[in-house]
């Protein structure tokens, strides 16, 4: 785990994380306090072209999310993240198979690529594997404890 004096930890969180700040921007709920832990520089947030195209889909898709998540606070997250989160670069090459779930395969590959110390998500297919080589993956409830336990936060 990073001390004070390390780099800061680098993480990737997953696209349920986003919905569900998305639903919460303005509430005390832990994954609300994550997602401002990142645009306040906790932790170096990391992320993928792919998974904020899956973000804006998961929202337009589903009428029951577009119903509650204004376009405009959609399109403002999605300008933030490009601003202040380090992008990966994409991979070209075939993603290995890793997980219960083909769809999560992509995260763990991209968490790799982008030396991600934690991937941060509440899907279970993603949970079970607990870590994959230096990848810790880890709840959202977990990651704030963690979180609330480094020195600089």
């Amino acid at each position: 785990m990073p001390t004070q004096t390390d780099a800061p930890m680098r993480v990737l969180l997953d696209t349920n994380i986003f919905i569900s700040y998305l639903l919460s921007i303005n509430s005390n709920r832990v994954v609300a306090k994550i997602v401002k832990a990142a645009v306040t520089g906790d932790y170096q947030l990391l992320i993928i072209e792919e998974l904020l195209i899956e973000i804006i889909r998961t929202v337009q898709n589903k009428p029951d999310l577009q119903a509650r998540i204004p376009l405009e606070v959609l399109e403002q997250l999605i300008t933030i993240l490009r601003t202040l989160a380090e992008t990966i670069p994409t991979i070209e090459a075939k993603i290995p198979s890793l997980t219960r779930d083909p769809k999560d395969d992509y995260l763990l590959a991209y968490a790799l690529v982008g030396g991600a110390d934690y991937l941060v998500t509440d899907d279970k297919d993603l949970l079970v594997l607990k870590r994959v080589a230096d990848v810790i993956i880890i709840s959202i409830h977990d990651f704030w404890v963690l979180l609330k336990s480094e020195p600089s936060a």
